[in-house]
Formats: structure tokens, C-alpha cells, sequence
């Protein structure tokens, strides 16, 4: 058992109002400079929609991720045979078309222009070519438009639904969506970096976190088509590529990310989870109906007495135990079994997790007055109206089961809730939804407390950084980085 600590993730998509505060704080911060301008580390995508880059989730298309071959791992993007005839050109990589041209506006006209009947209004300009252009697409382009035949009708995840099931979610129109925010994931089994040739990309030892070495990428670009999250972006200015470093310099002084903490729906959980780093390539190499919970499999028991020895002989101290044994995350995931990897059958075992939303049908109009479509508060699961399988082939690698389970589990949280304060459901009925979800009252109290109650300090449990034994792992002297920046070219600071 070789344990390992990965900071991991929540989202909980029951919570999230579709507000892209979360991406709007993330691009001023880290993708404001020039190269940029189409990068989106953190965006929100309306589901069912295309997302962003347009069909990031076909990857007949991208060829990104794993797959097995012979039983073995392999990368669908490269490998030792298909490197050299790909050193300059990357066939799979997304175009601007697949992103967006990205733009500004002509503001200078709002100013200068003359006194005049009509309202002066600001063009807008490719930041490429500089040109007016028609605006067609952009990071966000799908956003409410879940129902439309535009963006929706276009959605990979539609595929695998029958005939029936596709025109019933297109009858109900723009009610049937909801909202998918998107980062880096921080794989436990990345792509992008086996993907590069010079070993730029790397995965930190006491964390887990997914960086990238600016000094040793030589712009290959072999990373952006291997991430099938299309969560690697390539700097045209530098010639570099980049991605989401999770706020490292936030997280190593016990902030938690800019887009956690900018979060207006307080849908993020950030915690620690401890693992078994032995385990990867067996559970990367199940079939697809098993991915999804065979990854809770990955995830240690941070209060088992032998998990605890493991990691102390790898070197993980006490209070990144500590922080383990209070996360959120691990209560989702392992302890509730609410939290399901996105497209698992990806193979890269993301340490993002996320609640799958509830989506009930209340009422509904039949050639005449609306009326209720149940007698019961809430429609049952099964039809819902996010059709099941389609959730299933997001969170589940189309096995339904897992997503089954979490909503059952949502369901019957929100039941026992209505009862314990409205007391619009009696207790009996409260009970058998607890029990059909395989919950109790008291796992019940704690899933609602965390979901809805929960403060700062609960949500984000971050773990103490243990920079100082990186450092003396790779030069030996903590004191000789005292001087130098941490983030990008290291340089000494000016001394006066």
C-alpha cells in the first residue's frame, strides 16, 4: 500500500445558480496577459449544450485520455511510435473554431463619437487579427440554452439516450438543464503528463496538485490533446502551454482557491484525501459500467490505524492526517457516496467530484390547466427531468447505478428536511425515502448541515503545506529559495 495525499474537490451542482462568478475570478487573476485571452481555466457550462471547446467530450474527435489496448493502458493520443511523426503537428488539437476568436470592443467610439440621434454602440474587435468581426461563439455561448436545438441537440452525452428519451427533453424545452462548472481535475492518473516529451508537467508528491514547469516546456503541445478535459491551453505569445495550478500560492497559505472562495452558491468543498497509489493502473484498467465507483475504492479510510502507518512511512505528518480524517470531500465521496467523477471512462480517475443535481418535474400542462404529476412532493427519480441515463453517461461511465444512489440520497435528505421544519411530509413517508437510500436520520442531519449550513472552515479544510520538504528533497537548503519568487521565472528578489 503506497499512500498518498491529493487535495480533491466537490461540486455540489444541486447548489449552482450558473453566475460564472467563479470563472470571472479565475481570469483576472491568472489569464489576463497576452496568449491568454481565450484561456478559461475555470468555466460554467450549461448541460445539455457542446461546452467549451465546442464537443470537448468526443474524443473520436480529441483522442484524449486512456484506453485499453490488449488490457494494457495506453494513451488515444500518442505514444513511442506516433510521437516522432506528430513532433510538429498535433492532429487532435482543438482549433480557434473549437474555442472561440477571442474579442474586445470598440470603446473608443463611445466616447468620441458625434452628438447624434442614436445610441453610439462599441464593435467588437478580434484580439487576434484586430479586425471587426461577427461575434459566433464564445466560452460561455450555450449558457440557458439547454433545451435549444442550437447547442443541446449537439451534446456527445444525447448519443447513447433512445430516440423517445432525446424528444422528451426537447419538448420541455429550456427548463431541462443545468450547470456544469469545469476545471483542471487534478488527476491521480493525468494524461497530459505522460503526454509530454520533456517532462514539463508534473504532479507534486505532498499534494497531488498538476503543475506545469515553464522552464522545461518546449511548447510540444502533446499535453492538449491528451487531457481529455481540454483543461491545457497553449500560449501563442510565450509559446508555452499552461493550465490551472488550483491557486497553489493561495492553498500553500490556507486559502482556499479563487474560485472556491469567489463562489456565490457556496457549491465547492475543498479537502485533502488520502489514497493508494498501488491501486491506480489496476482501477484505470476496469470496464467502463465499473469506473465510477470503483475510484471510492482508491480512497483510503484516513482513521484505519494501518492507513495511518502507511502514510506516516511515506512521510505525510500528522496534521495532513488530521486534515484528511475532516474533509469534505472524503464524507462525500467515500463516506456518502453522493460525489461521482466526471466521464470516469476518461481513465485519468479525476480528483473532482460532483453531486449530481436533482431535477424534479412538479407540474406539467396538458392541453389545459397545469396540474400536479405526483401525489407525492417531489416526482420520483427515475423521471426526473434530466432523463437518468443521460446523467449516467456524465457521472457514471453509463452505468445509472451511482447516479441512482446520489439522488436517491439527495431525494430523501430534502424529504426528511421538509419534514423535520415545513411539515408538509409525515414521518413515515420521510423514513422510507431515508431507508430506500440507505440513509439514517443522523447521516441525513450531518449531509444537510454540510450542504447548507456548513461556514468557511468547514467547506474548505486545507491541509499544511509541507513545502519545506519538497525543497530540501530536490537541492538540500531550504534557505537558498528564501530570496527567490514562486511562481513563473524563478529570479532573486531586489535587495536595497
Amino acid at each position: 500500500m503506497d499512500v498518498r495525499s491529493q487535495i480533491s474537490m466537490t461540486f455540489h451542482l444541486d447548489k449552482c445558480i450558473g453566475c460564472h462568478t467563479c470563472s470571472v475570478a479565475c481570469k483576472n487573476i491568472w489569464t489576463d496577459r497576452k496568449g491568454t485571452e481565450y484561456m478559461w481555466w475555470n468555466n460554467v457550462e450549461t448541460k445539455p449544450g457542446t461546452g467549451f471547446p465546442s464537443r470537448w467530450e468526443d474524443q473520436d474527435k480529441y483522442q484524449g485520455g486512456w484506453e485499453l489496448d490488449k488490457g494494457k493502458l495506453r494513451l488515444r493520443s500518442t505514444g513511442r511510435k506516433r510521437v516522432v511523426a506528430n513532433i510538429f503537428h498535433n492532429p487532435n488539437m482543438p482549433t480557434m473554431d473549437d474555442y472561440y476568436e477571442p474579442w474586445t470592443y470598440e470603446y473608443s467610439t463611445l466616447f468620441d463619437a458625434p452628438e447624434g440621434h442614436d445610441q453610439p454602440t462599441a464593435r467588437p474587435i478580434s484580439m487576434v487579427t484586430g479586425d471587426y468581426i461577427d461575434v459566433k461563439a464564445g466560452p460561455n455561448f450555450d449558457d440557458d440554452l439547454g433545451g435549444s436545438r442550437v447547442y443541446a441537440e449537439n451534446d456527445v452525452n444525447l448519443e447513447g439516450l433512445p430516440e423517445e428519451t432525446r424528444q422528451q427533453m426537447f419538448e420541455i424545452q429550456r427548463l431541462a438543464f443545468f450547470y456544469v462548472p469545469r476545471m483542471c481535475n487534478h488527476c491521480a492518473n493525468p494524461a497530459c503528463v505522460a503526454s509530454c516529451p520533456s517532462g514539463a508537467l508534473y504532479k507534486r508528491g505532498e499534494d497531488g496538485i498538476v503543475l506545469l514547469n515553464q522552464e522545461r516546456c518546449r511548447g510540444w503541445r502533446s499535453c492538449v490533446p491528451a487531457c481529455p478535459y481540454k483543461k491545457v491551453y497553449f500560449n501563442w505569445s510565450t509559446g508555452k502551454s499552461e493550465k490551472c495550478i488550483l491557486c497553489y500560492p493561495r492553498v500553500e497559505t490556507q486559502q482556499p482557491p479563487a474560485c472556491h472562495h469567489s463562489c456565490v452558491g457556496r457549491i465547492r468543498f475543498l479537502g485533502n484525501v488520502l489514497y493508494d497509489a498501488d491501486k491506480i493502473e489496476g482501477l484505470a484498467s476496469l470496464p467502463d459500467d465499473r469506473l465510477a465507483e470503483a475510484q471510492r475504492d482508491l480512497i483510503l479510510d484516513p482513521n484505519d490505524p494501518e492507513v495511518i502507518a502507511g502514510a506516516k512511512k511515506n512521510g505525510i505528518a500528522d496534521s495532513v492526517i488530521t486534515s484528511a480524517q475532516e474533509s469534505p470531500t472524503y464524507r462525500f465521496v467515500k463516506e456518502w457516496k453522493m460525489g461521482l467523477p466526471l466521464h470516469a471512462e476518461f481513465r485519468t480517475l479525476p480528483m473532482l467530484f460532483y453531486v449530481p443535481p436533482l431535477s424534479p418535474v412538479l407540474s406539467a400542462a396538458h392541453h389545459g390547466p397545469t396540474s400536479l404529476e405526483s401525489d407525492e412532493l417531489f416526482h420520483e427519480i427515475e423521471d426526473a427531468r434530466v432523463p437518468l441515463q443521460f446523467m449516467a453517461s456524465l457521472f457514471g461511465a453509463g452505468n445509472t447505478e451511482p447516479v441512482r444512489y446520489a439522488l436517491r440520497k439527495q431525494y430523501a435528505v430534502r424529504m426528511w428536511r421538509r419534514y423535520k421544519t415545513v411539515g408538509d411530509v409525515d414521518e413515515e413517508t420521510a423514513m422510507r425515502a431515508l431507508r430506500e437510500a440507505d440513509c439514517n436520520p443522523d447521516e441525513a442531519e450531518d449531509i444537510y448541515r454540510l450542504t447548507s449550513l456548513a461556514n468557511h472552515q468547514k467547506r474548505f479544510v486545507i491541509p499544511p503545506a509541507q513545502r519545506e520538504m519538497a525543497i530540501e528533497m530536490m537541492s538540500g537548503d531550504t534557505h537558498e529559495h528564501k530570496g527567490s519568487t514562486g511562481f513563473g521565472f524563478r529570479q532573486d528578489t531586489i535587495r536595497v
